[in-house]
């Protein structure tokens, strides 16, 4: 049994703000071992029920974020950036099943440091109509390999989102949400327990099927209309609206590589405090 966690930190157990995950921080360091401490506890869990192999692939920011002298060496790390896949790096390989760590609420929604890749210049993204979060976006492009989404753990509101794009998967909210910068956190000594028990329950939801490739609609909203205006040079991508940019794809992998295209050029043309 091979499985892939795709760890992000903002829904890491105690996070609630900026410094908490922006690198080169005291905070940071400080919440990178809370993170490495929920992703041994995935991993424990994992294979206590079975798994032979865990594959962590560092999805937060620069992707150089976990501890690995402090990982549980019943998993390997892939860190680093510009990976083809990003956060979902290693779907592709085989692997019977992904769990979803530190997950978050999507831009536009009520969540701790909730966002969709831009930490604040995209106000919504809409998957074939639909609000999407990156965990929505990145179960989409799992499914298109038949992996299950096991596992998703993060505040509540994650939770919550969860379970409509992937209503099988287990869920650990591991803090309640007050607002974008506040929450009611469980200590690590609880959220381990429970990430490590429902990480080997999951276990016995993994099994990959055969998988299905289908063309899929991205629309993106930004905070600015230059933003939106500097994304649609993409010639893939058109200007529906002042803010609003959007396209077609033949298949959600292609999906997430032009929206990760969109994501860089409209980061490139911020313009200091006023976006």
């Amino acid at each position: 049994m091979r499985i892939l966690i795709s760890a992000d930190m903002e829904g890491a157990t105690g996070v609630t703000w900026t410094a908490d995950v922006v690198p080169q921080t005291e905070q940071w360091q400080r919440f990178r071992r809370l993170f490495t401490g929920d992703v041994n506890a995935c991993v424990a869990g994992l294979r206590a029920g079975g798994a032979t192999d865990v594959l962590v692939n560092e999805a937060h920011n620069s992707q150089r974020n976990l501890l690995l002298e402090d990982l549980d060496p019943g998993a390997r790390l892939l860190t680093g950036r510009h990976k083809p896949l990003s956060m979902m790096q290693g779907i592709d390989s085989g692997v019977d099943g992904v769990v979803f760590l530190g997950y978050h609420a999507g831009a536009g929604q009520e969540g701790v440091l909730a966002h969709t890749y831009l930490e604040n210049s995209i106000t919504g993204v809409w998957l074939d109509g639909v609000p999407a979060s990156e965990g929505r976006l990145n179960a989409a492009l799992a499914a298109e390999h038949g992996v299950p989404v096991l596992l998703v753990t993060g505040d509540d509101k994650a939770c919550d989102d969860a379970r409509d794009y992937a209503p099988d998967a287990g869920l650990v909210a591991v803090k309640e949400c007050v607002s974008r910068y506040a929450a009611v956190c469980a200590p690590p000594q609880v959220t381990a327990g429970l990430i490590t028990a429902a990480a080997e329950a999951a276990t016995g939801r993994a099994g990959r099927g055969p998988g299905a490739v289908a063309p899929h609609r991205v629309e993106v909203e930004f905070d600015a209309t230059h933003l939106a205006a500097a994304a649609a040079v993409v010639p893939t991508v058109e200007q529906v609206a002042p803010r609003r940019v959007g396209f077609d794809a033949e298949s959600m992998t292609s999906a997430m590589q032009a929206f990760k295209v969109v994501t860089a050029i409209a980061a490139g043309a911020v313009e200091g405090i006023y976006g």
